[in-house]
């Protein structure tokens, strides 16, 4: 299971999960084409609705708190429904809210349990994201990408 923060404006309109330049980033990181990449992961996010632009133009509007927890019951619930065997939260907001952690650079590269799953956030896949700038991160991205491989692997 893969667990972003919010659908994008694309994914509306197409009505599948990460359509858009992050799905696009995403799927090249797991090496992944679309077809193998909906094949292995059920795609969920934290909240269900798209939040629409960010006031600076730069991206899409986090969820508010209010619109993640309006939206917790689904999430809690396909998780308690699907018991997935790998959670992948994408995104500093959806490692927060699945696994209680902060900030990215602690974390990334990093397994955790999660019940009777395993655990392996990635940072967000996204161009409005400054995190993979630094050359220490994308060195944690490749960490994280090696465990979720070896993850996948094992499953």
């Amino acid at each position: 299971m893969i667990v972003g923060q919010s659908p994008g404006a694309l994914e509306g309109v197409a009505r599948r999960p990460w359509r858009g330049r992050a799905g696009r980033t995403l799927r090249r990181w797991l090496a992944l084409d679309e077809d193998a990449f909906y094949a292995t992961f059920y795609c969920v996010s934290m909240t269900r609705c798209y939040p629409g632009k960010s006031p600076s133009g730069r991206g899409d509007r986090l969820p508010t708190p209010r619109e993640i927890a309006l939206c917790r019951f689904w999430l809690e619930w396909e998780l308690r429904l699907l018991r997935p065997a790998l959670v992948v939260p994408v995104g500093g907001l959806a490692a927060r809210h699945v696994l209680g952690l902060a900030p990215l650079g602690e974390f990334i590269g990093s397994r955790f349990e999660l019940g009777d799953a395993v655990a392996v956030p990635l940072p967000h896949p996204s161009g409005a994201s400054g995190w993979l700038n630094e050359s220490s991160n994308r060195d944690r991205l490749d960490q994280a990408l090696a465990v979720l491989r070896e993850e996948l692997d094992r499953l």
